[in-house]
């Protein structure tokens, strides 16, 4: 499904709280500040410490509302770990409106035949696994909300499978999926809308990592891209749930 451009107008998602997870670098800390630039206040969850706090510093000195820093590492984190972060979440903000999924690790790019199981199970714990455990904790806050998106980011090769792109394939099959039984089951029952994102190429350290060759000044910035992330994330999406969007 391909986003028509979407404007969102001042204000826009004022009064929200909206959590981001890979708050810290690329896509996740973009879309941070750019929700926080349209009133949000936002919940940074990622590993680095310090790169959350300079988002944190970057919002605020943008004059956006004070967010929160939750750090965590999905790929060692426990069942009792997503429950803290509830518990903590919970104490101080009581409901929140928007969760983007956009931490990712991108594995080895390397045949199947080649693929180290270390490697696969960590891409899977932190693409997979790790969304739904922090899905699951923050289900019943985003349930709190008169209305509520979660985002899923998705990926080209998470809907055609291609050679070499192994667990990370695979794992973005699985978040297409993850979002498509999470709509259907929450139809009906509250306002929560569930929805994945393709970003397309875009210029993050993860695209060049994968495409070493590549000149970035060919693809698109992170924020030139927030369009869709706006829509999905704000009002403007609430008939909206079950779906695949393209942000390119």
């Amino acid at each position: 499904m391909k986003q028509r451009i979407f404007k969102a107008p001042k204000g826009y998602l004022q009064g929200k709280v909206i959590a981001v997870t890979g708050a810290s670098d690329g896509i996740g800390a973009v879309a941070a500040k750019t929700f926080a630039s349209y009133g949000a206040t936002i919940i940074l969850i990622g590993r680095s410490v310090p790169k959350l706090e300079k988002v944190y510093d970057e919002i605020e000195t943008d004059g956006g509302p004070t967010p929160g820093i939750y750090p965590i590492c999905f790929e060692k984190a426990s069942e009792k770990n997503y429950s803290e972060l509830h518990n903590g979440i919970a104490a101080v903000f009581g409901s929140i409106d928007g969760l983007l999924h956009s931490a990712a690790l991108l594995g080895e790019r390397t045949p199947i035949a080649n693929y180290a199981a270390k490697s696969w199970e960590a891409v899977m714990r932190v693409n997979v696994s790790s969304q739904f455990m922090l899905t699951k904790a923050l289900l019943p806050l985003l349930k709190n909300s008169e209305n509520a998106s979660i985002i899923f980011t998705s990926s080209g090769v998470g809907r055609v499978g291609k050679a070499y792109w192994g667990a990370y394939a695979v794992s973005k099959f699985a978040i297409e999926g993850l979002s498509q039984v999470l709509s259907n089951e929450l139809e009906g029952t509250c306002n929560i809308r569930v929805n994945c994102i393709n970003p397309g190429p875009s210029r993050t350290r993860m695209r060049a990592s994968a495409f070493p060759a590549e000149n970035p000044n060919t693809i698109k910035k992170p924020e030139e891209i927030m369009s869709s992330y706006l829509y999905l994330i704000g009002d403007e999406s609430i008939p909206i749930s079950g779906q695949s969007i393209d942000a390119q």
